[in-house]
């Protein structure tokens, strides 16, 4: 299947509505030490992600280094800098999943979407991740997508649950 390439979103921080979303949580902040952490927290549930702009924009408003803000960003793997797709498929890499095969299971999905771990298919319908221990080891390998948990994936099913999601794949 070819995917319809969509442009990826501007910057939140060019779009009034998303300006505005920003600016609401930036001022709930007021001068809070340490309100970093609270505001990248809302920001990443309201608007999705932190981009390098709102990086620098928070780092400025809150009057702060930006080192400081993207240590935040980067040390977390809440945060993302770069929108996801509609549908995020994560692979667990705790030690009863990396046993039960999940690196066949990661090659598999890779080739079945297209795209590599960390990336987002062209028509932004999947965003394929990694993460550490689900806490279902006794069902490994463990897939996820948007929270719903797939356990004992064997490859053959893995095409399965992703055409579930990306309306047909790649492959």
């Amino acid at each position: 299947m070819a995917y319809q390439l969509i442009e990826a979103p501007p910057d939140p921080l060019a779009i009034p509505a998303q300006r505005a979303i920003i600016d609401r949580i930036l001022a709930g902040a007021g001068g809070t030490p340490g309100a970093a952490m609270v505001v990248l927290n809302e920001l990443q549930g309201e608007i999705g992600y932190v981009s390098l702009p709102m990086q620098e924009y928070v780092a400025r408003r809150l009057r702060i280094p930006r080192s400081q803000v993207y240590g935040v960003v980067t040390f977390y793997s809440f945060f993302t800098t770069r929108p996801r797709g509609q549908h995020t498929v994560k692979l667990c890499l705790g030690t009863a999943c990396y046993v039960g095969g999940v690196t066949t299971l990661i090659e598999k999905a890779q080739q079945f979407l297209g795209i590599r771990v960390g990336e987002t298919t062209e028509d932004w319908r999947i965003t394929l991740e990694t993460c550490r221990c689900v806490g279902a080891c006794s069902q490994a390998p463990i897939v996820t997508v948007d929270g719903d948990v797939y356990g004992r994936v064997r490859p053959e099913q893995l095409r399965d649950i992703l055409t579930r999601y990306s309306g047909g794949g790649a492959g």
